[in-house]
């Protein structure tokens, strides 16, 4: 869609739309409501700003719409679309991918959720680099962390939204 329709479009399926991106409805309607954007940047800083103020339930509910690193995202929804994007470096190699299970595993016992990484442009090794540093983190370390990584997964799908 571009910028015009996304200021024309009509909030149900804007919403919809925007919640593929970020699945917080709070968060879908402040994006939403400033409504007209004069262009992409004066969109990505709203979608920016607003995923600042997830709260920690808010995380948790988006979070539960990722699938976890290395796992390729089912159905031809533009979620999981923008999933095997995201993820297309990662899987390459069977060991890195075997090590990325093994963390994934070990990073949702410690805190209780799927490992979360906007994993554009990283390589696999990358990644589990990432994860295996986190998994050193406390909870209350890394919970900024993880708020800060479905930040940039938002404002990178709200970029993708309108810039095609």
């Amino acid at each position: 869609m571009t910028l015009e329709e996304f200021n024309s479009a009509a909030p149900g399926p804007l919403t919809t739309a925007l919640r593929a991106c970020c699945d917080v409805p709070a968060w879908a309607d402040k994006v939403r409501a400033g409504r007209p954007y004069a262009d992409a940047g004066a969109l990505a800083a709203v979608a920016d700003q607003a995923a600042r103020e997830l709260t920690a339930a808010e995380v948790d509910r988006a979070l539960a719409a990722h699938p976890r690193i290395g796992e390729r995202a089912q159905g031809e929804d533009v979620e999981s679309a923008w999933s095997r994007q995201e993820q297309s470096a990662v899987g390459g190699d069977p060991g890195t991918t075997a090590a990325l299970i093994e963390g994934n595993r070990a990073y949702e016992a410690k805190f209780g959720r799927v490992f979360l990484i906007c994993a554009t442009g990283l390589s696999g090794e990358q990644i589990l680099a990432n994860l295996r540093e986190r998994l050193g983190h406390t909870p209350e370390e890394e919970a900024p962390v993880v708020a800060g990584e479905l930040r940039k997964i938002a404002v990178l799908r709200v970029r993708k939204l309108v810039d095609g």
